[in-house]
């Protein structure tokens, strides 16, 4: 049987994995330096690199404006669909809840503004409304909607996603590489066919760059995700854990930003403008935040989009890239791994199935 390595077990390499277990010709190994635990034992600076435990890790809307987006938004919806048959086969397991999600923008763009029923409809998105201008949290919004979303609480999600693998047959290796191309010489792994390079990291790739991003964790509940686009284009958001896990309020995108300390001015203003947007989220707490922790991870994003392709190399060997997806790796996990899957060689007569 053919054998490829999956690198890398963020949301990523852990959906590909398990998309791959069932849908390809191929036996497959899970190789990667952190793989999923509770987030509460994650160590937030040796393993800031590790940016599935941090995400906000939830669906929202973004009406495509170009191919690259409209690529993006596709992957979404098969994403979409995918969460909703693990949710509705895994209701108290997967760690993914469906709710609302709603949208304030103070500037939205044309596309934002030409949606209504039917062209969300011709976008597949499901339950969208467009807000009435009382429901606006105050003035500078001009804009607002709300439709069907999902999020994830994504240690219980991750960590489902890497139970499932390993209960269906999946190897898992623990090992740090420094090049996909060391995976075909360890001998330990047996015949290796095929990489999958899902590790985030674009190794030498001039085009990859990091994305700082601050958020704090609080133990207030929210019923629904809420994100606002504030006029100076940053961003104010929360998105749901559930499952114990509280609310995750956001959040900052700084490029190139190696800081790993989170700051508390940050933090406050993130608070304070959130507590504006969405006020009944301090209703359970006594009119206040209760801070559980501030969070800063690092996305792996690169110019122009994701990687996605096959890489010929010249022993025959192939590598395929599924990397490069800034903060929307949840949002387009399961596309991604099946774009992965489209993308693996044919097995050859000697790698083929009895």
């Amino acid at each position: 049987m053919p054998h490829a390595v999956v690198l890398g077990a963020g949301v990523i390499g852990l959906s590909t994995a398990l998309h791959l277990q069932s849908q390809s010709p191929y036996s497959i190994t899970l190789l990667a330096r952190d793989f999923p635990l509770p987030s509460e034992t994650i160590d937030a600076v040796s393993q800031i690199n590790f940016t599935s435990p941090w995400g906000g890790a939830h669906n929202r809307l973004v009406p495509p404006t170009n191919p690259t987006e409209e690529r993006e938004h596709a992957m979404s919806l098969r994403t979409f669909t995918h969460m909703k048959t693990l949710h509705s086969q895994n209701p108290g397991e997967a760690g993914i809840t469906f709710m609302k999600g709603v949208e304030y923008l103070e500037a939205p763009g044309p596309a934002y503004k030409e949606l209504n029923d039917e062209k969300a409809k011709s976008l597949g998105m499901e339950g969208f409304r467009l807000l009435r201008k009382e429901e606006y949290p105050d003035e500078r919004v001009t804009w607002g909607c709300e439709y069907d979303t999902w999020c994830v609480n994504p240690m219980v999600f991750c960590s489902f996603l890497l139970r499932r693998f390993v209960y269906l047959g999946g190897k898992v290796v623990r090992r740090e590489v420094r090049d996909p191309v060391e995976i075909f010489g360890m001998r330990d792994l047996g015949e290796v066919d095929v990489v999958v390079n899902c590790s985030g990291n674009g190794f030498g790739d001039e085009k990859v760059f990091i994305t700082r991003g601050q958020t704090c964790l609080v133990a207030n509940a929210c019923p629904v995700t809420v994100t606002r686009q504030n006029a100076d284009g940053s961003w104010t958001f929360c998105v749901p854990r559930n499952f114990q896990g509280g609310t995750i309020i956001g959040g900052t995108k700084e490029p190139n930003n190696w800081d790993p300390n989170p700051s508390p001015e940050v933090r406050a203003g993130l608070l304070k403008k959130f507590a504006a947007t969405y006020p009944c989220i301090l209703d359970s707490h006594g009119g206040g935040f209760q801070v559980i922790k501030d969070i800063v991870g690092r996305r792996p994003t690169r110019k122009g989009g994701m990687r996605l392709e096959r890489e010929q190399l010249s022993n025959g060997k192939s590598i395929v890239h599924a990397y490069g997806l800034g903060g929307r790796g949840y949002e387009l996990s399961w596309g991604v791994a099946e774009g992965v899957a489209e993308l693996l060689p044919k097995p050859t007569t000697r790698t083929s199935k009895l």
